[in-house]
């Protein structure tokens, strides 16, 4: 969504999304970075949804659970990013670091103005204020821009898994908000008990469908593998018939599964 904003209400400014990069054997990753003729704009994004409370420099859910700070980690990328830029030669930048709440259904309350936070309604007109006061972009902020995404890292450290194996992973729905596994089925729903965010039942199965596909791609998706996997639906039946709503059956008898 916010690439989405950025594409249609940016013109002179360029816009660098996922950059990773990496600064005396530290790598960070901003999600995403807009240079305009005023300086260097970094944004981390976040997708929160649900009811929180701003605190003594830290954020809690409504339940009183304390979640990471994004603000901790926009201040920690401004700092990488800004050694960055004076080790290539780049140093008298000006930079504004933001933490961008996209989703609509997010609230955080007791925030102070001062904080660097950019909220769902203020989103549009940000970046429409980012536009209105960027003049034509000259050939210092081009070769800039050509810089960053030079340094671009491919081969992610983050990507480097270690070995794992399904009887050794934890099984269970975790929430798709805070990433709690203290969630329940309740009816057509499954709701966190920590931030009380709710998804239906289906929604949960696909997801957890696209879960096993990613971590083990060779393994055939059936309904007792999904049973055994989300633990927390009581019934096959339930789960057997989102699959056949949503993907093919194939085989027969005990060998039939869904692709």
């Amino acid at each position: 969504m916010f690439d989405y904003f950025t594409e249609n209400l940016l013109e002179d400014c360029y816009i660098i999304n996922d950059l990773l990069l990496q600064i005396n054997n530290t790598t960070f990753q901003i999600d995403a970075t807009i240079i305009s003729s005023e300086g260097i704009h970094l944004f981390e994004i976040k997708n929160y949804e649900g009811d929180y409370y701003y605190q003594n420099d830290r954020m809690y859910t409504m339940n009183h659970k304390e979640i990471s700070n994004p603000l901790n980690q926009i201040r920690r990328n401004e700092t990488l990013f800004q050694q960055l830029l004076q080790k290539n030669g780049w140093g008298n930048k000006t930079i504004t670091s933001s933490v961008v709440f996209i989703n609509p259904e997010f609230t955080l309350y007791q925030a102070f103005l001062s904080l660097p936070f950019i909220f769902p309604t203020q989103v549009q007109r940000y970046l429409k204020r980012i536009d209105y006061h960027s003049s034509k972009l000259n050939k210092i902020q081009k070769q800039l821009a050509g810089k960053l995404t030079s340094l671009y890292i491919d081969n992610s450290p983050f990507s480097k898994l270690p070995p794992y194996d399904y009887k050794e992973l934890q099984k269970g729905i975790f929430c798709e908000t805070c990433n709690s596994f203290e969630v329940t089925e309740a009816g057509m729903n499954v709701i966190c008990e920590e931030c009380g965010h709710e998804e239906t039942v289906e929604t949960v199965v696909l997801r957890n469908v696209d879960e096993l596909k990613l971590l083990f791609p060779q393994e055939k998706i059936t309904t007792p593998l999904l049973y055994d996997w989300c633990r927390i639906i009581h019934s096959k039946k339930r789960i057997r018939r989102i699959l056949e709503k949503h993907y093919k059956l194939t085989g027969f008898n005990r060998w039939t599964y869904f692709e």
